[in-house]
């Protein structure tokens, strides 16, 4: 397996360097020109003592900049770092240090943050700023652009497929980690993906590279709609499209604005739109109902699948979505840890909430590792085989408590709780770090949030537990109305009734102006668990 991102993004610009790589704000980058722009970045990162098993953080909001820098990075055979851009000072130190970061390329709307930082960061060599009209050039960083114009391509390599890529994952709990992948079996897995999504078998060898971008006759043009510095984003929005040739849409601006990602689906014929959940889907179905009412409908015939992953995406808006236009809506059931399974609706096919085919290689074992029977009722982990991590990077325990062997296969354990049913389809339950344990009883927080959102005034709803006297926790919901709507809690409980068993009923609705998420649409439970327990923490 000879596979590596650099070598193989290197082959689609040497063959089909006049396609568009990147759409970044309306910029549009040739693939010629994006593998060259790579390979200047590469040089500038060689001539300030990087090399081999470097890490390079990219500190960046959605940019044809950021996958410079990553493809930069893999050129001189480093590893990018993904860095949070909502994180504060102690939380950046922490990832970069921990990272082991040399070269931080970062956009000039945080040079002050850099700025307070940098004394705390003896590692890294060299400090580069991306223009983006906010903030002066940081006095002893270099600029992005005038480093690369001034810079020759860096000389192309041999590279290994052992090279280690890494994606730093904050999960639910805890400090972020550095999941370590095996570089070349991860770009040839993501490739694999992608072919068969095209009906196509996938190159074996990178020799066989070419030939393989020929047969794919329509290259996918992605729009990602969530942020690239978390793992959907990336893979599933850039990585997959760009090993296929295609072109990625990037917006910079921050937060979900579904009138412009509407807008840039119609005018640069984007064939596949990457989000993650109803956090998404549900903005972006309401911008197509109220369009239609208006009578200017957008034109999204050329969108050919939808595809979510890290959340659920209810079956509801689905179907919503189905009614504008006939299209293949993907859910992907995984995390950085591994992949599990997937679902997938159209108008000719509907598929359930939170009901998903395991991928080959996935169990679901009990906390005690057994192998959980198909229609035993049962509730237990979701396990991964097959492209497992190779670990956590500097955490040792960690990685052997997440990742390992049972009956002679190595296995990784994410964190996700679910039941097998009788046909060997799983229903995913939840992440067991924010399970409830009410009266002997666990509660899933996401099975009761997707009942609590498909009352017709609920915006969105977090669900959390807090510590009662007589049940150990009670099951509390945090919601937000729809603009315009307004209901009380007591009508809410009782429209979950239809849906829940009485034990996972929420005993109360908290409504608040906005249910935080973090920028990928995932749920900020911390947030959640203190909103409840400021409301509802006595214990009484």
């Amino acid at each position: 397996m000879d596979f590596h991102f650099a070598t193989a993004w290197e082959t689609v610009a040497d063959h089909h360097g006049d396609r568009v790589a990147v759409v970044s704000d309306g910029r549009k980058t040739l693939w010629r020109d994006f593998d060259s722009r790579a390979a200047r970045l590469a040089q500038v990162l060689t001539d300030h003592g990087l090399g081999v098993d470097s890490k390079v953080g990219t500190y960046l909001h959605n940019s044809a900049e950021y996958l410079e820098s990553q493809y930069g990075a893999f050129k001189i055979r480093g590893c990018p770092i993904n860095v949070n851009y909502r994180y504060k000072a102690d939380e950046l130190v922490y990832l970069l240090d921990n990272a082991d970061v040399e070269a931080v390329v970062y956009q000039a709307a945080y040079a002050m943050r850099i700025w307070e930082i940098r004394d705390q960061l003896p590692k890294v060599k060299v400090f580069i700023q991306v223009d983006d009209g906010t903030e002066a050039l940081l006095d002893g960083a270099i600029d992005y652009e005038t480093a690369i114009s001034r810079s020759e391509p860096m000389a192309r390599i041999e590279r290994p497929a052992s090279d280690v890529y890494m994606l730093y994952t904050g999960g639910t709990t805890g400090m972020p980690k550095g999941v370590m992948y095996p570089g070349g079996e991860f770009c040839a897995g993501l490739t694999a993906m992608s072919a068969m999504s095209r009906e196509l078998p996938p190159p074996l060898t990178i020799e066989e590279y070419p030939d393989y971008l020929a047969r794919v006759d329509r290259p996918p043009v992605s729009l990602v709609a969530c942020p690239l510095m978390h793992g959907t984003g990336m893979w599933l929005g850039a990585m997959v499209p760009m090993s296929a040739g295609g072109t990625v849409v990037l917006t910079s601006k921050l937060g979900l604005d579904p009138d412009l990602l509407w807008g840039l689906v119609e005018e640069n014929r984007v064939t596949d739109l990457v989000i993650v959940g109803d956090a998404f889907a549900r903005p972006l179905l309401a911008a197509l109902d109220e369009a239609e009412k208006r009578g200017h409908a957008y034109d999204i015939s050329s969108l050919e699948r939808m595809t979510s992953s890290g959340v659920m995406w209810s079956s509801e808006t689905k179907q919503g979505l189905l009614r504008h236009h006939d299209m293949m809506l993907n859910d992907i059931m995984g995390s950085t840890e591994g992949g599990m399974g997937s679902s997938v609706t159209t108008r000719a096919g509907a598929s359930k909430t939170a009901k998903f085919e395991l991928n080959e290689g996935v169990a679901v074992f009990t906390d005690d590792g057994r192998r959980v029977e198909p229609g035993s009722g049962e509730i237990g982990k979701v396990a991964t085989s097959g492209s497992v991590p190779i670990g956590y990077y500097k955490d040792p325990v960690k990685s052997a408590e997440t990742f390992r062997e049972i009956d002679g296969v190595r296995y990784s354990f994410p964190g996700d709780y679910a039941q097998v049913e009788t046909d060997g389809t799983i229903t995913l339950l939840g992440r067991g770090s924010v399970c409830i344990n009410t009266a002997g009883e666990k509660v899933f927080p996401e099975e009761v949030e997707e009942a609590v959102k498909r009352h017709p005034a609920v915006a969105d709803a977090l669900v959390v537990g807090v510590p009662d006297e007589r049940f150990g926790e009670r099951v509390v919901a945090v919601a937000s109305y729809h603009s315009g709507e307004h209901c009380d809690e007591a009508a809410v409980i009782d429209f979950a009734r239809d849906h829940l068993a009485g034990y996972k009923l929420p005993k109360h609705v908290l409504f608040v102006d906005q249910v935080q998420r973090a920028p990928n649409g995932k749920a900020d439970y911390k947030w959640a668990k203190r909103t409840a327990l400021a409301a509802y923490g006595d214990g009484q």
